[in-house]
């Protein structure tokens, strides 16, 4: 899905985040609004979910948080980084998990 947020690729500051987390955050709120609000079963809210593929879009998030994570460090091989890299991969494999059970 395309938005009118402009895209640049050299950003550096967290400029473009500063725009595309809340607006990501807006329509996943609309769509909490919208399932409450619907008459829709639980089984047909998540099949519609996975259909539309948001957990694997929200744990790609959290992948490319970790790839940056560990292409910003000095040292591959600082543990502190290395965990902070893969607490953020765990919370992409939660997240997948998560819609797995359902």
């Amino acid at each position: 899905m395309e938005t009118a947020a402009e895209r640049t690729a050299s950003t550096t500051g967290g400029e473009d985040l500063a725009v595309l987390a809340p607006a990501a955050a807006a329509a996943l709120n609309l769509l909490a609004d919208a399932v409450r609000r619907g008459g829709a079963d639980h089984d047909d809210i998540v099949q519609a979910l996975k259909a539309a593929g948001v957990h694997e879009a929200f744990a790609r998030v959290f992948d490319a948080a970790s790839e940056r994570v560990m292409d910003a460090a000095d040292d591959p091989y600082d543990f502190d980084v290395r965990l902070h890299a893969d607490n953020l991969a765990g919370a992409a494999g939660d997240v997948r998990r998560a819609f797995e059970w359902l």
